[in-house]
């Protein structure tokens, strides 16, 4: 890096290259190219996210000298070659997910992130909306007691018919779980940051629409917690109306949250004696929320300024060293695979499956 200014690349040239490449600009971050599956999309791609220049390939990209950053946002079978490379060219890594396409996938690219010493994060971006920090700050105070059950879902209908279709749908491409690993990784990321509970058994269901398409279409899955919880979850990308309906509910001792992705606007408060849905008002949350409400109440934030947030914190830790509270890494990534690969075991068995304990992850520390 030069100074204080972040160099970044990204590899990738879909929906979400675009997005990260939005997200970088309004960081402040320089930047330096983009690669895409041919040297057409690259430099069709440079041209509309405002890079300086197309790279041919993304290998090239990922040894480039002037790069301080590499944006991994390729189809999920080239997460981990490019991801590997990056960190072992110097770069710090930020890489959508799944990590890998399995989970011993994952678990390789967290021991070569910390074996670089890079900064390597992944955009379980839904943390960064303000009421999904005040509720974790409620939990976390003590104000909501103890939690009894976590349930909720995430339901798209992108894959409703037999005719839609996607790189996802490829086990080659995307692997053995689309739905779940898409989606459900976002529903299990944000049930345990907010909770602090983590899932260690679950017991499972997979459904699949159409038979040409190898890979499931939803997911019913329930769920234990290490701290005495229960919990269910449905998973969806065949709910027709759905567009991106993820909702959590924390049911505690003293009172229930529940938020809604789609109204990202407020968090519905229950108690016995009443209800309340608590504003984005930046004057009346907690610190920890307020930090991410940037414009005045009554002002509309959603998924973008979510984004936002998640990638300047990002660039932030790439700076200083350290990373800003409730940053998501490969250790979210890796728990993220080995929820999914309990789910598809279980699925597959009709039987109950434990989930890998944290304590797999000692070997590393909270620096980054």
């Amino acid at each position: 890096m030069l100074g204080g200014e972040v160099r970044v690349a990204i590899a990738g040239t879909g929906f979400m290259g675009a997005v990260h490449a939005r997200s970088a600009r309004l960081a402040g971050a320089r930047l330096v190219g983009v690669a895409g599956s041919s040297p057409e999309k690259s430099s069709r791609a440079a041209a509309d996210f405002g890079a300086e220049r197309p790279f041919a390939t993304a290998e090239e990209l990922v040894e480039s000298p002037d790069v301080d950053v590499v944006h991994v946002c390729t189809p999920n079978h080239l997460h981990r070659p490019l991801a590997e490379a990056a960190l072992a060219a110097g770069k710090h890594v930020i890489c959508e997910k799944p990590l890998a396409v399995d989970d011993r996938g994952a678990e390789e690219m967290l021991d070569a992130a910390i074996a670089s010493g890079k900064v390597h994060a992944v955009p379980f971006v839904y943390r960064y909306h303000p009421m999904v920090r005040e509720a974790r700050e409620r939990v976390r105070s003590g104000t909501s007691g103890a939690i009894r059950l976590i349930h909720g879902g995430y339901l798209q209908d992108w894959l409703l018919k037999a005719t839609d279709d996607n790189w996802r749908v490829d086990e080659t491409l995307g692997g053995a779980s689309r739905a779940f690993a898409d989606i459900g990784s976002h529903w299990c990321d944000l049930a345990e940051f907010v909770s602090g509970h983590r899932i260690t058994r679950v017991s499972a269901r997979t459904y699949g629409s159409f038979p040409e398409r190898p890979t499931e279409d939803a997911v019913i899955m329930q769920f234990e917690t290490d701290k005495g919880a229960v919990g269910s979850t449905v998973i969806s990308q065949i709910s027709a109306g759905r567009k991106n309906m993820l909702t959590l509910e924390i049911d505690a001792a003293d009172e229930a949250l529940h938020f809604n992705q789609e109204e990202p606007e407020s968090l519905w408060v229950g108690k016995r004696e009443a209800v309340t849905l608590l504003k984005r008002d930046p004057g009346l949350l907690s610190p920890a929320a307020a930090r991410f409400a940037t414009v005045p109440a009554g002002h509309p934030q959603g998924y973008p300024d979510a984004f936002n947030a998640f990638i300047a914190d990002a660039y932030a830790a790439t700076l200083s060293g350290e990373a800003p509270d409730g940053l998501p890494d490969f250790r979210d990534g890796l728990r993220a695979a080995r929820i999914t690969a309990a789910v598809l075991a279980s699925a597959e068995t009709e039987t109950w499956v434990d989930v890998p304990s944290a304590a797999a992850l000692t070997a590393e520390t909270a620096d980054v």
